[in-house]
């Protein structure tokens, strides 16, 4: 499936979505590969099958395998984190953020692509599962790597209409 297949299956009423969509794959704040990465680690996030197909498309044409794999790897280790850090951060017993993890994160560490695209995948993600203390921290390393909060933004936008366009989708199947 193509991006422009993935539009026309949106109804009339997500108009905005289909515009969206559009007018992000044409984003300038953001290389190819913050780009697509970001797309492709969104659309693994939310998971809907038409969403995840026609990005993945995309990305694969314009994404290296160690992108596609460590954008790919992004959503799969926040998927964990978030539940986790969500956790922590919302229990009203503060003794859990003094504890370790006890979890594997090896791919934090050497993710095979630049950090700071990662990073950002990352915060894409965090932000569509919504942990508060993941995207902060992740937000943090942006910074110190030297992204603009509009190049952030730009990241976010993509989360936000990649998890709408998919909920739609879902909620129409």
């Amino acid at each position: 499936m193509s991006i422009d297949a993935l539009k026309n299956e949106l109804p009339e009423y997500a108009k905005d979505l289909k515009l969206n969509l559009s007018s992000l794959g044409r984003e300038t704040e953001l290389d190819d590969q913050k780009k697509w990465g970001t797309f492709l680690a969104s659309a693994h996030a939310v998971g809907e099958p038409k969403t995840l197909a026609a990005i993945k498309a995309e990305a694969e044409t314009r994404l290296s395998d160690e992108a596609l794999t460590a954008a790919k790897a992004a959503s799969a280790i926040m998927g964990m984190n978030n539940v986790y850090y969500r956790f922590v951060h919302l229990s009203k017993n503060k003794e859990y953020a003094t504890l370790p993890a006890k979890l594997r994160m090896n791919i934090l560490a050497n993710p095979g692509v630049d950090k700071a695209d990662f990073e950002l995948w990352s915060l894409a993600v965090s932000a569509i599962n919504g942990c508060g203390l993941c995207i902060d921290s992740h937000e943090a390393e942006l910074r110190k790597h030297g992204l603009t909060t509009t190049q952030v933004q730009a990241a976010v936008r993509i989360a936000a209409t990649v998890n709408a366009i998919a909920a739609v989708l879902a909620a129409e199947s």
